[in-house]
């Protein structure tokens, strides 16, 4: 993993943990309905943000590698992204 990218996709997962516990806090509690939804939209926001480090990372390793050894590995790359794509978009919605 690109050190740059490993040191941000990190911060990011500890910015989730805070976000979770502050979710299941505010469940405990009983807060105010639109206050949670909010919460829980701003971890899906940091859930993408992490997503996108990670696809960049994979770009510039993996498919970057696989798509210089071409035939079957560059095939494979194409099938592993347009997997996610639509992962994406099926479940992004």
């Amino acid at each position: 993993m690109i050190a740059d990218i490993k040191k941000r996709a990190l911060h990011r997962t500890k910015i989730l943990e805070g976000q979770l516990r502050g979710l299941e806090k505010m469940i405990d509690n009983e807060d105010y309905c639109m206050d949670i939804i909010t919460q829980s939209l701003a971890i899906q926001k940091s859930l993408r943000s992490l997503n996108k480090l990670l696809v960049e990372n994979h770009l510039r390793t993996h498919v970057s590698d696989m798509f210089a050894e071409g035939g079957e590995q560059q095939q494979l790359a194409v099938t592993e992204l347009l997997k996610v794509y639509e992962l994406n978009n099926v479940r992004g919605q």
